[in-house]
């Protein structure tokens, strides 16, 4: 059952939306905007039916928090309003509200507006699992990984190009989950992507969210030693966004990263070397995290030491 929020301080206002709609739906009511906006951002709303005027934070400042919060940013809005709000309903709909219902309440009229957005927003859920976006990231997703990575191992196979596929995932998160909690640790797998993406703009590299907090990144056509140097640059990077953090491994937000370079052949397998890949990363945990261990083109393993010393093996 979908779940529906009603962010009313007249509680008999949203009583009465809530009887209106509870046989189809399963209904929440909060009185202010601060508690509503904590209720949005759990995300397991479908909708949301906002009145614009209420004490303290009225409705046109909660919708831009709404639109503004990665957890909540594409939960359709529906405004509350008054037969007499038609600059009030111009103003949410431009500010990123899908629809409004008037007082008083037509109950087929609720009915029908609600009913729409919630397809809407179902659709929408469903079109974004099927393409090949990550919604929380708004990177590649692991579908989309899939398919691109099986195109750049046989370009590469076909050009005698260097492959490189590397492995990455976020130090100690689920410490991190239990000490700040999920909405946080979403935001921080968001800017992680973010801080990612940004590096990796060539049209020959790719990153994807491969899962949690797990990403996976392609590159064709550099040599073991650049890839290696590039992804210490990321690493630091990520370190260098002072996200706190209360592992053992930093006061911030770090990653681990597990690479490998090849020069494929027809006979060789991707499925061999992601899996090298991942060996890679497992080493760098075992090592301390917050480092790049790699192995190149001859099967030599380089590791990133803390000070910034490489080791040639």
């Amino acid at each position: 059952m979908d779940k529906i929020l009603v962010i009313d301080d007249s509680l008999l206002q949203a009583e009465a939306l809530k009887s209106l709609l509870a046989e189809d739906y399963e209904v929440t009511v909060c009185s202010t905007a601060e508690e509503g906006l904590k209720k949005a951002k759990t995300g397991e709303y479908s909708l949301i039916l906002l009145d614009v005027i209420m004490p303290y934070m009225d409705g046109f400042v909660l919708l831009k928090e709404l639109q503004e919060d990665i957890h909540t940013k594409f939960i359709p809005v529906i405004l509350i309003t008054s037969l007499t709000d038609m600059m009030h309903e111009q103003k949410g709909l431009v500010m990123g509200a899908v629809d409004y219902i008037t007082k008083p309440f037509k109950p087929l009229i609720v009915k029908a507006r609600v009913n729409t957005h919630i397809k809407l927003f179902q659709y929408r859920k469903q079109f974004m699992k099927d393409a090949m976006i990550d919604e929380l990231t708004g990177i590649a997703n692991r579908r989309s990984y899939e398919k691109t990575s099986m195109t750049r191992w046989r370009e590469a196979v076909r050009l005698k190009l260097p492959f490189t596929v590397c492995m990455f995932d976020i130090d100690k998160f689920k410490l991190y989950n239990d000490s700040f909690g999920h909405p946080a640790g979403d935001k921080v797998i968001a800017s992680v992507a973010k801080t990612v993406s940004s590096y990796l703009r060539r049209s020959t590299d790719f990153v994807a969210r491969y899962g949690g907090e797990e990403f996976v990144a392609l590159s064709l056509g550099e040599n073991a030693e650049a890839a290696f140097e590039f992804m210490k640059k990321i690493r630091g990077e990520i370190e260098n966004l002072h996200i706190p953090h209360c592992s053992p491994v930093s006061e911030w937000v770090t990653i681990s990263i597990g690479g490998v370079t090849v020069i494929p052949e027809e006979k060789d397998s991707y499925e061999d070397v992601l899996k090298k890949a991942d060996e890679m990363l497992y080493i760098a945990k075992q090592q301390g995290r917050n480092r790049v261990v790699w192995c190149n083109e001859k099967k030599e393993q380089w590791q990133e030491q803390k000070e910034g010393d490489v080791l040639w093996q």
